[in-house]
């Protein structure tokens, strides 16, 4: 019996859709997981825009649950693992997102949607565009979910998708205790930070119209033919409509100011602005962040010390950029005796450049030569020559690392899933097969009989 016309429509719509889904959810959850402290960082903002700021110490745990979920989802539809239940997570998961976006896309409470990490920047109603496509393919997905062909067998389909899981959970859990594998942020290793800040923010566009009144009518002018030598005309008022939306430079809030400490360490005297003169240092600039000095992280203190220490050796600089308070710095000067040179930064800048609280940076000419989480901070017996002698300061392909890293991870995730197809195949599948054909020639035999 042939395949009907509407089997083969269905097949294509099945198979599309199931591709365009499961490859939009596993690529979305993998780009956050590779930096799940920006996520949560993304969803503090939601709940800052909605007023709940209350519940921003849930936002990490939700932010690794939704890389998980989001790279699981997509990863088990394309290899047809648990398939009933899938399809009606994804369709769920649309159904809500689709009146969700729309509120966003026209309330705009934060304008980057986060959906793609730093990868990929989405305004929101680029968002709501997206899931109106992905809407029908939830939807065609779950009411055909019989006919997605598995992947694996009845007996290893459960070790696949454990095998995908351990994958995404251990990745997103080492980005978070370290440094994201790759760096999609302005402030990435490699970044020229001069260039970066003198570039200038490009303005929205308006146009404006101006209205007069003349003999009880109105009439809309531009700003080339307006009345204004007309006494007869009578301004009214001025409208502006947005023609072109402006674009920010990436670190248009960046800005070192130097607080100057007094010899007793018990005040500050003055905060003085010294980005330029950071920025143009043709020496070593290691810059300590510490967005919250109330939440830093105190147990490898000692490690930043030793370095602050072997930049003073060797005539480099060394600051430590907070967003804290002046009361906290002091506070922390009398509490821990440090003597770092105290540095006001923004606080999402901090955030952005090092998601590790605190973290170090290091900088020459004004380009990242370097970043460490504070666990991986060089150690005091590794600074045992000036900084052109360690192994760090050498230049690096960043693309090349990135593709290498890329690879291996592709390794790592698709290695276990080919091996349980082997599996399927020689242990499962081959005597299953041969079994038929020996079960088929009896029968052929008996008949012949």
């Amino acid at each position: 019996m042939g395949v009907s016309k509407k089997d083969v429509f269905i097949k294509i719509a099945l198979e599309v859709s199931r591709l365009l889904l499961g490859t939009t959810f596993l690529f979305s959850g993998f780009v956050k997981a590779v930096d799940p402290l920006g996520t949560a960082y993304k969803i503090q903002d939601y709940l800052t825009a909605i007023g709940m700021t209350s519940l921003h110490s849930i936002a990490l745990p939700v932010s690794i649950g939704l890389c998980v979920m989001e790279f699981l989802l997509g990863a088990w539809l394309l290899l047809g693992l648990y398939r009933r239940v899938v399809t009606k997570l994804l369709f769920l998961v649309m159904l809500s997102m689709a009146p969700l976006t729309l509120y966003l896309a026209i309330k705009n409470p934060v304008h980057d949607c986060g959906c793609f990490g730093d990868f990929l920047i989405l305004t929101n109603w680029e968002t709501f565009y997206k899931n109106l496509v992905l809407l029908p393919c939830a939807l065609t997905t779950l009411v055909w979910h019989n006919r997605i062909s598995p992947l694996f067998s009845r007996h290893t389909y459960w070790l696949a998708a454990l095998s995908s899981a351990g994958f995404i959970l251990s990745f997103t859990v080492y980005n978070f205790m370290f440094l994201p594998v790759f760096d999609f942020r302005p402030y990435k290793t490699g970044t020229d930070l001069r260039k970066l800040v003198a570039e200038k923010s490009k303005g929205d566009v308006y146009q404006n119209t101006f209205v007069y009144e003349k003999d009880g009518k109105r009439q809309g002018f531009t700003e080339e033919n307006y009345p204004w030598k007309d006494p007869s005309w009578k301004f009214v008022e001025m409208k502006s409509v947005l023609v072109k939306e402006g674009k920010k430079s990436e670190v248009e809030d960046f800005a070192i100011n130097h607080l100057k400490i007094s010899s007793n360490r018990k005040r500050i005297e003055d905060e003085t602005d010294i980005t330029e003169s950071v920025l143009n240092d043709t020496s070593y600039t290691f810059l300590m962040t510490a967005y919250s000095l109330k939440d830093m992280s105190e147990s490898h203190l000692s490690d930043f010390e030793d370095i602050s220490y072997y930049a003073q050796e060797h005539g480099y600089k060394f600051y430590c950029l907070t967003a804290s308070n002046r009361k906290k710095i002091l506070d922390l000067i009398e509490d821990l005796g440090v003597n770092y040179d105290f540095c006001l930064t923004d606080e999402r800048v901090l955030k952005t450049m090092v998601r590790s609280n605190p973290g170090l940076v290091l900088l020459k000419n004004g380009k990242i030569i370097h970043m460490w989480p504070d666990s991986r901070v060089p150690q005091e017996k590794e600074l045992n020559k000036p900084l052109d002698k360690l192994s760090f300061t050498k230049p690096i392909d960043t693309n090349q690392v990135d593709k290498d890293k890329f690879l291996i991870l592709c390794i790592i995730f698709v290695s276990p899933l080919l091996t349980l197809q082997m599996i399927d195949l020689i242990v499962y599948k081959r005597p299953k097969r041969r079994k038929e054909v020996g079960d088929a020639r009896e029968g052929s035999k008996e008949e012949e009989l």
